[in-house]
């Protein structure tokens, strides 16, 4: 049964997952008796084009349009509607969300940093990520009529402030560099 096994009383007591009941089912985490501060979060992610829809794109030749222009304003709507699609996810008020696209010619690509920020009870985080990943698709729905091989990658969150767990930077894998 769902919630059951070996690894759920280990994961409980070490207080591992935030969003499941003592019975192992999802819940909301109550958030009332949080601080309100100031909440940013930054995430990313890479859309591979290749050549041609890259060219393309590079030339503002797509025949839907604007690509990065109508990318950007996709990945700020999506923070409105963080909640709505990621169940668990809180309702918050985003004081700012802004996209930035740019074009990798050495690897064919639109590299996406979604920023997220807000004065609130809970973090920004999901909403940079679903902001990076909306982003992503909608680049991906511009441009599939060239190219149906198009690849997004790199979904992650690059850093956050502000609440209990405080500051995080990703060190990037293979660098030793923080991204």
């Amino acid at each position: 049964a769902y919630g059951s096994g070996p690894t759920w009383p280990y994961l409980m007591a070490a207080r591992i997952l935030t969003h499941v009941d003592a019975a192992g089912r999802a819940a909301m985490v109550d958030v009332a008796h949080k601080a309100i501060n100031q909440r940013m979060a930054v995430a990313a992610a890479r859309v591979k084009l290749g050549e041609e829809a890259f060219g393309l794109v590079e030339q503002n030749s797509i025949a839907k349009g604007d690509v990065l222009t109508v990318a950007k304003l996709a990945g700020i709507m999506a923070a409105k509607h963080t909640p709505t699609l990621i169940p668990l996810c809180h309702n918050i008020s985003i004081s700012s969300a802004d996209v930035v696209l740019a074009l990798n010619r050495e690897q064919f690509s639109v590299e996406i940093e979604a920023t997220a920020r807000a004065a609130d009870r809970t973090g920004v985080e999901m909403e940079a990520m679903t902001m990076a990943s909306v982003a992503a698709l909608t680049v991906y729905d511009m441009c599939k009529a060239v190219c149906k091989d198009i690849l997004i990658t790199d979904v992650r969150l690059l850093r956050k402030t502000g609440g209990k767990s405080g500051e995080y930077v990703r060190k990037e894998v293979g660098t030793g560099s923080t991204a």
